[in-house]
């Protein structure tokens, strides 16, 4: 084994296991934008006990929040826009294997949330999901294909449900103390 991927996954081991349980916005932000080299912008925010499949291809707006306990699989990447709120425990991955292959290759495929998005509780988002601006994903849905703009969906597969208006002008901006 080599000595960069011997780096690369203590890098990983310690942004799941140690990084991950620090009760501070600051020092984990810091953690990530530096030795992990994610994108996270302005007032956005990532809460304590999330994990990440690859120390890379996360990007943030300006005003997004990752909730506690999320799984971001960033083997593909991930591109999350201004003001999207993601809930507790979801669930975004970018590889999986083609099972028709008798090889069962790894493959992976970019996941995009565009500003405005709001992903329920126990979301899973499943690789190559564009979900469009102001759309929202309700608990619990597996959303395996893309999502229109100002579309709200649910259920699995996720399905239809109703339009979002689109006059959205809010900031999520959230920040709990010690999360």
């Amino acid at each position: 084994m080599s000595i960069r991927k011997i780096f690369s996954e203590l890098r990983l081991y310690l942004t799941n296991e140690w990084v991950t349980r620090i009760p501070s916005h600051t020092l984990r932000l810091f953690y990530y934008r530096q030795a992990c080299r994610f994108r996270i912008g302005e007032r956005s925010t990532i809460h304590m006990h999330c994990i990440f499949d690859s120390a890379r291809n996360l990007s943030i707006g300006k005003a997004s929040v990752i909730n506690q306990r999320c799984r971001i699989d960033t083997r593909g990447s991930v591109t999350i826009g201004n003001n999207v709120s993601i809930s507790r425990e979801v669930i975004i991955l970018t590889g999986d294997h083609c099972s028709e292959s008798p090889n069962f290759p790894f493959r992976s495929r970019a996941v995009v949330l565009e500003d405005y998005v709001w992903i329920g509780t126990k979301v899973m988002i499943l690789p190559g999901v564009t979900i469009g601006e102001g759309a929202v994903v309700a608990a619990g849905a597996t959303v395996h294909k893309s999502v229109p703009p100002y579309t709200v969906v649910g259920g699995v597969p996720a399905k239809f449900i109703k339009k979002r208006p689109k006059d959205l002008n809010y900031k999520v901006d959230y920040r709990r103390l010690f999360q």
